[in-house]
């Protein structure tokens, strides 16, 4: 396994990303445990998680998991870069949601308790917050610090202009703030690369894609519909993403082939290659789905290849790879 800074700081973190969403509604418990074992093995040490990843609403099924697991043995938690998020409610009672210093403390603890453990690597916000100011999220997420709750925190689906309002105010108050953006991010769905991924780059966070494979599009649904398969991207949203763009698929999975190699490794290997990406997360539901993203990690695509990749998937604005403005203008 590889391993990179998280962005600016001095965290080592695996070049994959085990994320657990699927802990508990998709894969059962024994299962996830074996998951997780793997990923040790293989050297994966971030895992991503979320207090509401479970059955809704309330969740914290998935991270009851997570801490049942480190309960059995106590050399697992120190193994791992444990990131989990707030802001997302968890009931349907008034400050059960947001980023309020009431709301971040009482859920702090929530994962703490469900985790079986003391403190979180990286603690990051699920999603923008208009309605609480900086100076309050900040305060909040100081104290979290201050009592060895929380190491580091970061961002999840911020836009460019958030992540320098959260880096800004952290700097009046002297404080390191985010050090990572969690953002969508695939082939298919290029739009960080206008302003996020710039912003991320100049403030020094490492930007975590989910979504790599954009719901299982980029992971062969087309072959695996003639083999006779199950595949995500045959099914829910992805069916109709898939019905408009399936001619432009079908030409992937043909570069894929052409060069002799499977359609998911292709696609995060791709986030991979990316300026600025710490690593994707990848949302195994089987051991085998995770033994099999780790041919990734070694796939380095040539020139020829990342060209016609950006054929097919063209980056966003007019002027091609190009960040913004000069994406849509002069």
């Amino acid at each position: 396994m590889e391993y990179t800074h998280l962005g600016r700081s001095g965290l080592s973190v695996s070049r994959l990303v085990l994320g657990t969403m699927n802990f508990g509604p998709e894969t059962s418990e024994s299962d996830s445990h074996a998951i997780m074992n793997t990923a040790h093995e293989h050297g994966i040490n971030f895992f991503d998680t979320a207090d509401v990843y479970g059955a809704r609403p309330g969740g914290g099924v998935t991270e009851q998991i997570i801490g049942r697991w480190f309960a059995g043995d106590p050399g697992r938690r120190e193994k791992t870069v444990l990131a989990s998020k707030v802001y997302l409610s968890t009931s349907d009672w008034p400050n059960e949601g947001g980023l309020s210093a009431r709301h971040i403390r009482l859920a702090c603890d929530a994962s703490l308790q469900r985790l079986q453990t003391d403190y979180i690597d990286l603690y990051q916000m699920h999603h923008i917050d208009r309605g609480t100011p900086w100076e309050e999220i900040w305060e909040a997420f100081t104290v979290l610090r201050q009592q060895g709750k929380v190491l580091y925190f970061g961002s999840s689906n911020f836009a460019g202009w958030h992540i320098t309002q959260a880096q800004e105010a952290a700097r009046t108050r002297h404080f390191l703030g985010l050090v990572s953006e969690q953002s969508i991010y695939n082939l298919m769905n290029r739009w960080i690369e206008l302003e996020v991924l710039p912003a991320a780059r100049d403030y020094g966070l490492g930007v975590i894609p989910w979504s790599p494979l954009n719901g299982g599009i980029l992971g062969g649904v087309l072959r695996k519909q003639r083999d006779g398969a199950s595949s995500r991207g045959s099914s829910g949203r992805s069916e109709a993403t898939l019905a408009e763009h399936r001619t432009t698929i079908a030409a992937y999975e043909q570069l894929c082939e052409d060069i002799g190699e499977d359609p998911a490794h292709v696609g995060l290997a791709w986030v991979l290659a990316q300026d600025g990406v710490t690593g994707p997360i990848i949302g195994p539901r089987t051991v085998e789905q995770l033994e099999s993203s780790l041919r990734a990690v070694d796939l380095i695509l040539d020139a020829t290849t990342l060209a016609g990749l950006d054929r097919l998937f063209p980056p966003p604005g007019p002027n091609g790879s190009k960040p913004a403005p000069e994406a849509y203008a002069w």
